[in-house]
């Protein structure tokens, strides 16, 4: 009888495989085997790992011969939203224009392409670039597009530029009051300067017409495909809606998404609502099991809350949107039925109301794996509480390359010790799940990577990294990327890593990123993408 066990186990092992990878150098992250130079997959899961995988190639096994070529887990983003992106691919782009006058000119010429009316929308823009460094005016854009209202969102979302046309869109003027969460900023006189902080950027947005259920599937559809084409083979989609849920249920049952999505309900509404009747919803192309909140709002437009004012905005100590107490309802509710609650949280005084409700509803160590998205500053004594209540820190390495130049001139020199301070968490055991928050930043996770161990800018600077006690060593960039960022989404025992029974989600690249000088890693590009086996990138 044994020995019949023996021989069966024997031929299961040796059965032949969908697709084989030779000559790779692959890097698993499993502890016991941590490299190999082939691997095999069947069904969409890894059959094997090993130098040689001859015994699983069969008449029918597809084989690809990386030649020597880097091969990777499938990469990971813990934090992304994937239908603005898919969105910004159709708006005017303004990331690279440094100029209040360079953007206003491009929406003129957009402006001369519309009906009287028309919407003009774009995003990106950042007045840290600025050559005053100052916000922008309607004016400008009033003089653009006298005839289209005009809404531009700032590069981190937390902020819109509009003109007089979008301004009255929404009857805002000098007697409209800050809504809560929200700060219209006024001239000397109270009259509306045009840039709407947080929720006040409702008070327009809301008069902008809403997307077809085609376009959110064509939005979804554009953001899936260019992830399959950095490599990303999951993504957790930091607020999804109800519309965005059924569009991509439809893309899956048609076999046309080429991502992971590991979803979080966009606030406490309707639809929590919902799962909280039904529970979580769990499987191997959509999960929803947890919930997105926004304690406050972002640096770069001063609405992080802070514990003590803006070093360079004295008075000003930045928006609390969500306070403790809703933070912790929310949490009990989520404890209760088997949900994950994930925070926005950015300033030291976000921070601290987020673990503190945090605290309350677990008590101590968990495995509820509660998430601070994007935990940039936070103070020093709080940094030991995501250990005590077992919270992972879902953080955005380029947020610290693209913020470092004004970064301590926003919080100053003391404050910004627990900024962005990823080698605080990981010293204490904390998890960090890496991600790029896109479109904030851009969507390419090996440039992720790099920012992670050099924590310089794409030019190099500064020469030592900024801050560099805080870099990540390689081993714990990619881990960030791969295995924490399934662990952050219960997901650590599919995904994550490349192991014999795991899904077959891998990234064949150009170059090796685990040791190429850091500049090469910014031109390494993603040659392959398997998503359970399947060739998704290129198509």
């Amino acid at each position: 009888m044994v020995f019949i066990l023996a021989l069966l186990a024997g031929l299961a092992w040796a059965q032949p495989a969908d697709l084989a990878v030779t000559g790779a150098r692959i890097y698993t992250l499993d502890p016991a085997r941590p490299h190999a130079s082939a691997m095999a997959v069947k069904d969409g899961k890894i059959l094997a790992v090993a130098d040689d995988v001859a015994r699983h190639i069969g008449p029918a096994t597809r084989v690809i011969d990386a030649k020597g070529a880097a091969v990777i887990p499938g990469l990971i983003d813990s934090h992304v939203h994937l239908r603005n992106f898919g969105e910004s691919l159709e708006l005017l782009e303004l990331r690279a224009l440094n100029s209040e006058q360079k953007i206003a000119e491009l929406v003129g010429q957009a402006a001369r392409e519309r009906k009287p009316g028309e919407w003009i929308r774009g995003r990106g823009w950042d007045q840290t670039t600025f050559p005053d460094k100052q916000f922008p005016t309607a004016a400008s854009l009033s003089a653009a597009a006298p005839h289209n209202p005009v809404y531009l969102t700032r590069v981190d979302g937390h902020a819109g530029w509009v003109n007089q046309k979008a301004l009255e869109s929404g009857d805002v003027n000098r007697a409209t009051p800050d809504p809560p969460g929200g700060k219209i900023l006024r001239d000397k006189d109270g009259r509306p300067t045009g840039i709407l902080i947080d929720r006040a950027q409702n008070l327009v947005r809301a008069h902008i017409p809403s997307s077809t259920a085609e376009q959110t599937r064509r939005y979804l559809l554009r953001a899936a495909r260019e992830c399959a084409r950095l490599g990303l083979t999951s993504v957790h989609d930091a607020g999804t809606g109800a519309e965005e849920l059924a569009a991509m249920r439809a893309l899956n049952a048609e076999r046309q998404f080429p991502v992971r999505v590991y979803a979080m309900i966009g606030g406490a509404g309707v639809l929590w609502k919902r799962y909280l009747e039904r529970g979580p919803e769990t499987g191997e192309r959509l999960t929803v099991r947890s919930i997105k909140l926004v304690a406050d709002g972002a640096l770069g437009s001063r609405g992080a809350a802070l514990l003590e004012p803006y070093s360079d905005d004295p008075g000003n100590t930045g928006l609390l949107i969500t306070g403790r107490e809703e933070i912790e309802r929310v949490a009990r509710e989520a404890v209760g039925r088997g949900f994950q609650v994930n925070t926005h949280a950015i300033g030291d005084r976000a921070n601290r109301a987020v673990l503190e409700a945090y605290g309350a509803a677990l008590g101590g160590p968990n495995d509820r794996r509660f998430r601070v998205e994007h935990a940039q500053v936070v103070s020093l004594r709080d940094i030991p509480l995501f250990a005590k209540y077992s919270v992972i820190a879902s953080m955005q390495a380029t947020h610290a390359t693209s913020d470092m130049r004004w970064a301590e001139a926003r919080v100053g020199p003391e404050r910004v010790l627990g900024a962005y301070a990823w080698q605080r968490f990981l010293k204490l055991g904390v998890v960090v799940a890496n991600g790029s928050d896109f479109p904030v930043e851009e969507p390419n996770p090996l440039w992720g990577f790099y920012a992670a161990v050099t924590r310089q800018d794409r030019e190099g600077s500064p020469p030592d990294g900024w801050f560099p006690s805080q870099r990540m060593s390689r081993e714990e960039a990619l881990k960030s990327w791969t295995l924490d960022g399934a662990y952050a989404a219960f997901e650590e025992n599919t995904k994550g890593s490349l192991e014999p029974g795991k899904l077959a989600d891998f990234a064949v690249l150009s170059g090796d990123i685990m040791k190429i000088p850091p500049p090469e890693i910014l031109k390494t590009r993603v040659t392959m993408t398997v998503l359970g086996g399947e060739v998704v990138y290129p198509e």
